[in-house]
């Protein structure tokens, strides 16, 4: 901006004649008579000098891009430079706040060292030496004034022989991630009040909200928020159809289509944002309110509980449930599941089938949502922490196995634990105590219909998590090949016989499940 300033200065000091146009690299060879007749005809200004401030009005409208970064050590934001047709960013100024970093410039050598990791960059080369490995930058190397400038492009190959760890780059939007620091995120409407949406986040979120005719924006401009199975939600709502998550400039933004005016309120440590009619909530001067709850006063667990911990938890019988059936994709991202041959990975055959498995629930009027639609990560706590805050009927874990054949059904095997459920507070690891019944008359219903299509099925109960953290009825569904034919995971002839049993069998005891009419 200051070159901008100082360019706009000489522009408006310059004398209007015959010198401004030589000063400006503008002139045409006319004599300067011919150039000072002209200019009477524009007005006051040559239109060359019309032309630059046209220019120098679009660069300052154009916004500087930046380089969002999050980590467990520090959270910032780095500014981005164009360079040779590509996005550069300095890696010294990248690494500085994560550990301790020095750098030295010989040119055409540049070193860098992060902690005890040695780095040798060449100028003007696309390959740079760490540790004594070869590393691809995808872009030249560039030195300006002793700062190392890398390609944008290059930091999730680069950056983890730095850290040891994943560094996941959102290259689009600029934002980058290490290591698993991901804030998630869940919304429905409340049962009660369709004109009520409430977030649910794993982590403390400080979004700035504005709102205007037909639309509530929260833009996220320092949490590592990440996108949900599907970037536009949908919720059944005639004041509240329909939102969507998108990401840009390093930042990441939630806009809610609304029919009527909406105003937010934060909860629960900043984990929970309610949209309300801006009317029910006309007393600027109050404080926000927690979330509307369903009818009786219970909390949802904690996001981040730990294995010792107590999480809140309502009780199961307390609440009258709103049918909500939740799929979950096993694995995910960096966790690829058993390796179910060379080329196919667990975690992509549970994404195919829980996409069959919602569209079959789907089918027959069930709502459905799937927790993991994309190859992203979600810890175990997170998943439970979803499917518990949505206040699910029914929750349906997917795994695939290469071994044995036909489908598994499992159930929680609990551990033996001395905590005492008090009051609305549940033991995290034992709250799937009160459900064990329903689970198993879940997947009893399940091995049902998989038998009447032919298909071998055993039913069995393991510690497997997150089943013991959900607080309502849950089973896991492990396919394998129904022959020696390994392939046949990924036929769509034999996913379709697998979703659909599974369908009907939840379908089978739909009422049971506490699903609404």
């Amino acid at each position: 901006m200051r070159s901008i300033s100082a360019t706009a200065d000489r522009v408006g000091t310059a004398a209007p004649s015959t010198g401004s146009g030589r000063a400006l690299g503008c002139t045409d060879g006319r004599s300067p008579a011919a150039r000072h007749r002209s200019s009477k005809t524009l007005g006051i200004l040559p239109l060359c000098i019309l032309m630059l401030f046209a220019v120098l009005l679009v660069s300052a409208a154009a916004p500087e891009k930046h380089l969002s970064i999050y980590s467990t050590a520090a959270s910032y934001s780095l500014p981005i430079v164009q360079r040779e047709g590509r996005d550069y960013i300095g890696l010294l100024e990248l690494l500085d706040p994560l550990g301790t970093v020095s750098a030295k410039s010989d040119p055409p050598r540049w070193r860098l060292h992060y902690n005890n990791i040695l780095g040798d960059f060449t100028v003007g080369k696309n390959r740079a030496r760490i540790q004594g490995r070869d590393t691809d930058l995808s872009g030249k190397f560039l030195v300006e004034n002793g700062r190392g400038l890398v390609p944008v492009a290059s930091l999730s190959s680069l950056l983890p022989r730095f850290l040891g760890g994943p560094a996941t780059l959102h290259e689009g939007s600029g934002r980058l991630f290490i290591g698993s620091v991901s804030t998630h995120f869940t919304a429905s409407v409340v049962p009660e009040d369709p004109s009520h949406l409430v977030f649910h986040f794993t982590s403390p979120v400080n979004p700035s909200v504005a709102a205007e005719p037909g639309q509530l924006r929260m833009t996220f401009n320092r949490e590592p928020l990440t996108a949900p199975a599907s970037p536009i939600l949908t919720f059944g709502s005639k004041a509240i159809p329909s939102a969507t998550y998108s990401e840009s400039n390093g930042a990441a933004q939630i806009t809610v289509s609304s029919t009527i005016p909406l105003m937010a309120s934060f909860s629960n440590d900043g984990r929970t944002i309610t949209l309300a009619p801006a009317k029910s909530q006309s007393a600027a001067s109050a404080p926000p309110t927690a979330p509307p709850q369903n009818n009786s006063a219970t909390q949802a667990p904690v996001a981040n509980p730990s294995a010792s911990a107590s999480a809140s938890a309502s009780t199961s019988a307390s609440i009258p449930r709103r049918y909500f059936a939740i799929v979950d994709a096993s694995h995910g991202g960096n966790d690829r599941g058993e390796a179910l041959s060379n080329t196919l990975a667990e975690k992509d055959v549970t994404v195919a089938f829980a996409r069959r498995l919602r569209q079959e629930l789907e089918n027959r009027g069930i709502t459905t949502l799937v927790l993991r639609d994309s190859d992203a990560s979600l810890s175990l706590d997170e998943r439970a922490f979803f499917t518990n805050t949505a206040h699910a009927a029914v929750y349906v874990a997917l795994h695939a196995a290469s071994n044995g054949h036909g489908v598994r059904l499992y159930t929680a095997l609990l551990p033996y634990s001395s905590e005492d459920d008090r009051g609305p507070f549940r033991s995290w690891t034992t709250a799937q105590q009160s459900s064990i019944p329903l689970s198993q008359t879940a997947a009893a219903s399940v091995a049902a219909e998989l038998r009447k299509q032919q298909v071998a099925v055993r039913t069995l109960t393991a510690p497997l998590r997150p089943l013991n953290n959900i607080i309502t009825a849950a089973i896991a569904v492990e396919v394998a090949p129904p022959a020696a034919d390994l392939s046949q995971l990924t036929s769509p002839d034999y996913q379709q016989l697998i979703a659909s049993a599974v369908a009907n069998g939840i379908v089978a005891i739909r009422t049971q499940l506490g699903a609404a009419p």
